[in-house]
């Protein structure tokens, strides 16, 4: 079975949950939206081609494991913008600020960020995709808009250094790749250690079942697997909708360097 693999990285990074409130919390790993968003950028697909993206969406099953989850950075924001009322436009920050500067209110919010983590993204196409994995491949190593983690402030601070392989599974495939990739150009300050500091656990989520995962034995027991439910299925990206979609977690203990 071939795979497409690489690797995000960055300074900073913003996987957001569902908002509620004033409070934007960040996942630990980069969901199904924000995969679909990296892919639809380096692609060339604007925001408002909603057909697209939903072929692309439906077109490839993905797995990502967390080399490293980073720490939380809380940002205390404060923003000031003109409302709506009116239906005045807006085209720059000057008009909102001296046209709408009878109507400017305050608005506040808590954000948070990741710093230094890093996650291995593995894609495995579905049936009637409109493009094939060394497409994609292509496109991420020639990106037609600017590829971003989360935010257009968190730009990558690494090659994504994407790689097609043969797998029989998610997880041969995301630590074949790790080994193969990661591991082996590692920077020469790096030692034999990793570029960045392992966690305890090495964490895996995926979509599908147990068997597009790997089979049971080698360490992977069935019985340790979680079922969790994600908000992040993209319904229309122009009009920010999203549904529900099912996908599987499991981690694992890290082996000694």
């Amino acid at each position: 079975m071939d795979f497409l693999v690489f690797r995000l990285y960055g300074a900073m990074a913003s996987w957001g949950e569902t908002a509620v409130g004033q409070v934007r919390n960040t996942h630990y790993y980069p969901g199904k939206s924000a995969i679909d968003g990296l892919l639809a950028a380096a692609l060339g697909i604007k925001r408002e081609e909603d057909a697209r993206h939903k072929v692309l969406s439906q077109s490839y099953a993905h797995a990502v494991k967390v080399l490293s989850a980073g720490h939380i950075l809380k940002d205390y924001h404060t923003t000031q913008v003109p409302d709506a009322a009116g239906k005045q436009p807006y085209h720059t920050r000057r008009d909102e600020l001296i046209v709408g500067r009878s109507r400017i209110g305050t608005s506040l919010s808590t954000r948070e960020y990741l710093t230094d983590s890093q996650a291995v993204v593995a894609l495995k196409l579905g049936s009637g995709g409109e493009f094939s994995l060394d497409e994609l491949k292509n496109a991420l190593f020639t990106p037609k808009f600017h590829l971003y983690l989360g935010r257009k402030a968190h730009p990558l601070a690494a090659p994504l250094a994407a790689e097609t392989l043969s797998a029989s599974g998610f997880r041969e495939a995301l630590d074949t790749y790790e080994v193969k990739t990661l591991l082996a150009n590692a920077p020469p300050w790096s030692g034999d250690e990793r570029w960045l500091p392992d966690d305890k656990f090495t964490r895996y989520y995926w979509e599908g079942d147990f068997a597009d995962f790997a089979p049971e034995g080698d360490g992977f027991n069935h019985t340790e697997v979680q079922k969790l439910r994600s908000h992040d299925k993209v319904v229309s990206r122009s009009r920010w909708q999203f549904q529900s979609r099912d996908e599987f977690f499991w981690q694992c203990e890290q082996e000694a360097s």
